[in-house]
C-alpha cells in the first residue's frame, strides 16, 4: 500500500504538473474561459499523459482468458473460480501464422454477468430444488453453447486495447467512441492483455486535475445545466421478483436497473451486473428468484463487505486500475444507491462516483424521486454544435441520461 501512495504523491507533483505546464506555454494570449478553449486545453493536457507513469496498479492483477472454443458452462464456472468480473477472448489462431498486430490474439471481451443473464433469458426447463450450474447441464443447448457463437447475439463486449504508452486521451476516446467498460492494456512484447484501465481509474486521475482553469471551467457547472433528451430509466418496483429485475436488466443493456417503492416513488435501491454472482454465491437466492422480491434481494447481507472502506480511498487508482473482481467488497450495497441532484456540479458527481467505486450515479430530485442515471452506456445528446465540448469531456467517461420516468 505504501508503493502506491508514493505512486500517486508522484502523479500529482510530476506528470500531472508537467502537463499543466506545458498547456500554459501552448496557450499564452489565448481565453481561457470560453468552453472551446477550456475543451482544446483539456483534450492537449490529456493527450500529453501516457498511461504507463499516470495510472497506478494496472498489473496489479492477474489476467484470465476465454478461448472461443469454451462452452458457456466451462466460462461460467471457470470466471466464478478465478474470481474474475470479465476476461478476453482468444481466437483459436493457427501457430503457422505470426501475428503482426497487437489487436489480433483476441476477439471480443465478455463479463460474467452477461453469460448468466443469457443463460437464464433462454433457458427453457428448471431445475426444481438444483442450483444454477444444474439449469446448465438441464439445458444443455445452452450450457454447452460455444463462447465464440454469441458473437451472434451480440453478447461480446468488443475488444480495443491500448499500450502503456498511449495517452490518457486516447483512453478517453476509446470509451467515449465504443461504449466499452474497459480498456485492455497489451504488452507489445507478447501480446498478451496485462491489465486493465477502468473508467473509475481515469476519473480519479482526471480529478487530479482540480484546480486547473480549463478543469474548472467545464466541471463546476451544475448538471442542470447540460441538455438532454428524455429517454425511460430501466426500473423495477420492490415488490417485484429477483427475476423480474434480471430480466430487465439483461433486456436494458444499461448494466443497473433502479428499485422503485411502488407507493411512495422513491429510489430504494438497484441491482446490478455486479450483483448477478449471488446466484451462483447462494443456491436458496437461485431457486427462490421467481418468489422473493427485489426489496428482500437489495438488503441481503453478503459476507463480502469490506468493514473499512477507507482503506480503498488510501490505495487510490491501485484497485479501480487493475482489479476486475467479481467479488467486490468495496461495491456499494444494493439498498444504498448512489446518486445526486440536479444542483450538484459534475465535479462533484465525478467525486461521488470515484468515492463510491460505483459504475453509475442516478439522478434524483429532494424527495429520492428518480431522474435520470449517469452511465457510461448511451451516446451523447447533444447536437452538433455541443458535440465538441462533450466528446472532449464528460461523454469520455459519464453520461447523464437524464430522463424522466413514465410512472403515471
Amino acid at each position: 500500500m505504501q508503493d502506491t501512495r508514493t505512486d500517486l504523491k508522484l502523479l500529482e507533483g510530476g506528470v500531472l504538473k508537467e502537463a499543466e505546464e506545458t498547456i500554459k506555454a501552448d496557450h499564452v494570449g489565448n481565453n481561457p474561459e470560453t468552453d472551446s478553449d477550456s475543451a482544446t486545453a483539456l483534450q492537449l493536457f490529456l493527450d500529453r499523459i501516457p498511461i504507463n507513469n499516470s495510472i497506478p496498479g494496472i498489473k496489479n492483477s492477474p489476467v484470465v482468458e476465454l478461448k472461443a472454443g469454451d462452452t458457456v458452462k466451462d466460462a461460467i464456472e471457470f470466471l466464478y473460480t478465478k474470481n474474475a468480473f470479465g476476461a478476453p477472448i482468444v481466437d483459436v489462431l493457427d501457430p503457422e501464422i505470426p501475428l503482426t498486430r497487437f489487436p489480433d490474439r483476441y476477439i471480443g471481451f465478455l463479463d460474467f454477468a452477461t453469460l448468466v443473464l443469457w443463460s437464464l433469458q433462454n433457458a427453457s426447463k428448471e431445475t426444481g430444488k438444483g442450483n444454477f450450474m444444474s439449469l446448465l447441464e438441464k439445458n444443455p443447448e445452452i450450457g454447452n453453447t460455444k463462447v465464440g457463437e454469441l458473437a451472434k447475439s451480440f453478447l461480446w463486449n468488443p475488444f480495443f486495447p491500448v499500450r502503456l504508452e498511449d495517452t490518457l486521451f486516447h483512453v478517453l476516446l476509446l470509451i467515449s467512441k465504443h461504449r466499452i467498460q474497459v480498456v485492455p492494456v497489451v504488452e507489445q512484447s507478447n501480446l498478451k492483455v496485462t491489465g486493465f484501465v477502468t473508467q473509475n481509474a481515469v476519473i480519479q486521475l482526471l480529478l487530479q486535475s482540480d484546480g486547473l482553469t480549463w478543469f474548472d471551467s467545464i466541471a463546476e457547472k451544475p448538471l442542470s445545466e447540460f441538455r438532454f433528451e428524455n429517454e425511460s430509466v430501466s426500473f423495477v418496483y420492490g415488490d417485484e421478483s429477483i427475476a423480474d429485475a434480471l430480466h430487465v436488466l439483461f433486456k436494458s443493456q444499461t448494466g443497473a436497473v433502479a428499485v422503485i417503492n411502488r407507493q411512495t416513488r422513491m429510489l430504494i435501491g438497484s441491482v446490478r451486473n455486479g450483483d448477478v454472482y449471488l446466484l451462483m454465491e447462494n443456491d436458496k437466492i437461485f431457486r427462490d428468484r421467481k418468489v422473493v422480491t427485489v426489496e428482500e434481494f437489495i438488503r441481503i447481507e453478503t459476507s463480502d463487505r469490506d468493514p473499512d472502506p477507507t482503506i480503498e480511498r488510501d490505495m487510490g487508482a491501485l484497485l479501480s486500475a487493475g482489479v476486475l473482481q467479481l467479488r467486490n467488497k468495496y461495491r456499494p450495497r444494493m439498498d444504498s444507491p448512489v446518486t445526486n441532484k440536479k444542483t450538484d456540479t459534475l465535479k462533484e458527481a465525478m467525486k461521488n462516483v470515484a468515492r463510491t467505486k460505483s459504475d453509475f450515479c442516478f439522478q434524483v430530485d429532494d424527495s429520492q424521486h428518480l431522474l435520470g442515471i449517469l452511465t457510461p452506456q448511451e451516446e451523447s445528446p447533444f447536437g452538433l454544435s455541443e458535440c465538441r465540448f462533450w466528446f472532449q469531456f464528460w461523454h469520455c467517461f459519464y453520461l447523464l441520461e437524464c430522463a424522466q420516468l413514465e410512472m403515471f
